[in-house]
């Protein structure tokens, strides 16, 4: 398989597997929308990890592919790309992505369905698909305006130049740069911890946060007050207060 998804003590990690440069063609994109309706679904999965291996995250999507497909081949496959980088990005879960080497077009878009990245100090990243006369088709003219601002992203889509690790940290693009040999065992020490959190209560906080940076403040407090009310009737809310008042805080066991 090009895509695999390997479950361990709650984390799930996606990991891109096609040799040399794990570039995703349609057989990827379809199976990584596969693997996060999987994870999004599975009880033993309660945080996840996006990983390409030691070496790189992923080059981009299969060019040689691409170049074979016409106007009418690409209005019908666009949908499908999109849906397949948005399926990982509504991982109702905490996800992060741990990024090594090059995490160029696709593989940046990727990156960008994550709630947090950690890169090694040998990452670069990028969105050079206008230098195929092309634009971002996943999801990354959006997604990375969100994330780092309109301006930065116009910079880096109009260009086509890659960052180093550095500049990616200093523009909001990844989160932490670690050694390249740890960026893995950070990123599963990341999920691992939330992995042991309250589930409902991770999904509202995401949700939240998401669905309410697409609408107006007063609807978005609105998304919010209605998660803040009907965690009153979890378990975990339970557990968490009780635990508070009894042995103080930061001691709860979730289940």
């Amino acid at each position: 398989m090009t895509v695999n998804l390997e479950v361990s003590e709650g984390v799930g990690t996606i990991r891109l597997d096609r040799p040399p440069m794990n570039a995703l063609d349609i057989a990827s994109q379809d199976r990584l929308r596969e693997l996060a309706e999987e994870a999004a679904r599975r009880d033993d999965v309660r945080a996840v990890v996006l990983y390409g291996g030691e070496k790189l995250f992923a080059a981009g999507a299969d060019i040689k592919e691409m170049q074979a497909m016409d106007h009418a081949a690409m209005v019908v496959r666009g949908r499908a790309l999109q849906d397949s980088f948005s399926a990982v990005a509504k991982i109702p879960k905490p996800v992060v992505a741990a990024v090594t080497g090059y995490a160029l077009g696709g593989g940046c878009e990727l990156a960008l369905c994550a709630d947090f990245r950690i890169a090694g100090d040998n990452a670069k990243l990028g969105q050079p698909e206008i230098l195929l006369g092309l634009i971002p088709g996943a999801g990354g003219t959006q997604r990375l305006a969100r994330l780092v601002g309109p301006s930065k992203a116009k910079d880096l889509i109009f260009t086509g130049r890659q960052v180093k690790a550095d500049e990616a940290l200093a523009i909001g693009l990844v989160d932490q740069v670690v050694p390249a040999a740890e960026v893995y065992e950070r990123a599963v020490a990341w999920a691992a911890r939330l992995a042991q959190g309250p589930a409902i209560a991770l999904r509202a906080a995401k949700e939240s946060i998401d669905a309410g940076l697409e609408t107006d403040l007063d609807t978005g407090l609105a998304i919010e007050r209605n998660w803040f009310a009907g965690l009153f009737a979890t378990e975990d809310r339970e557990r968490g207060m009780r635990s508070f008042v009894e042995e103080g805080p930061g001691k709860a066991k979730f289940l």
